[in-house]
């Protein structure tokens, strides 16, 4: 299926995934206009698999959205283990991870294109994955005195559940409705839907990018934000 460009560069999750996506009829590593994509449905969709974050996808995204429909799939790990290996790749030690993602981690790599989800070609599809994230041995000092540490790689055990967004108001599904039912500041939103304030940020910033929240006044010191209209 695959005509081998580009596939060296690929992660092991990454790879895994465009494999579970492929169908009868799909071609794998297509050169589209300037720009080379990880699957050409034969219907015609484009399908790119998203493991970092979405910056990397603006030129593409802006030269062919308005000529083809897109598919950006995002894996988020629901669950993950992390499996530590020696220098010879046996395992030595393995644990569960208590980070568990949730849908709302798109609003972090979401911020930097938000409002391209109101384009009528564009479908985001997250995936929620049980992963193993595989390092290796701990890492000495630097010169420097400050510990290197490996990145490691994902690796797919299954895909859990799959949410796909096709207009704003799938992006206001993700955050309970309770959440934003009433006036909100950023630190009372992320109480409400569990996350760090950090995200909360991100998660006001997407909604306000895309018409769907706005400020109306402030709290004490802190911008007040409600539902739009």
């Amino acid at each position: 299926m695959s005509d081998g460009i580009g596939t060296l560069r690929e992660g092991p999750l990454h790879a895994a995934i465009k494999d579970l996506l492929a169908r009868p009829g799909d071609r794998a590593e297509v050169r589209v206009e300037r720009f080379q994509i990880d699957l050409v449905r034969a219907d015609g969709e484009l399908v790119e698999v998203q493991t970092g974050g979405f910056a990397p996808l603006g030129r593409k995204l802006d030269a062919l959205l308005d000529e083809h429909r897109m598919r950006v799939v995002f894996p988020i790990p629901a669950l993950r283990r992390i499996v530590r290996v020696d220098e010879q790749g046996e395992v030595v030690s393995v644990r569960r991870s208590a980070r568990k993602g949730t849908p709302l981690d798109l609003f972090d790599r979401l911020v930097s294109w938000p409002t391209l989800l109101a384009h009528p070609h564009l479908t985001i599809e997250l995936l929620l994955c049980d992963e193993d994230h595989v390092r290796g041995p701990e890492a000495g000092r630097s010169r420097s005195g400050r510990r290197s540490r490996d990145p490691g790689e994902r690796r797919l055990n299954a895909v859990l559940d799959r949410v796909s967004l096709t207009t704003p108001g799938d992006a206001l599904a993700l955050v309970a409705p309770d959440a934003v039912a009433t006036p909100f500041t950023t630190r009372q939103l992320g109480e409400r839907v569990g996350v760090p304030r950090v995200l909360a940020t991100r998660i006001i910033y997407c909604l306000r990018a895309l018409d769907l929240v706005v400020q109306d006044g402030r709290e004490e010191r802190a911008p007040l934000y409600r539902l739009a209209g």
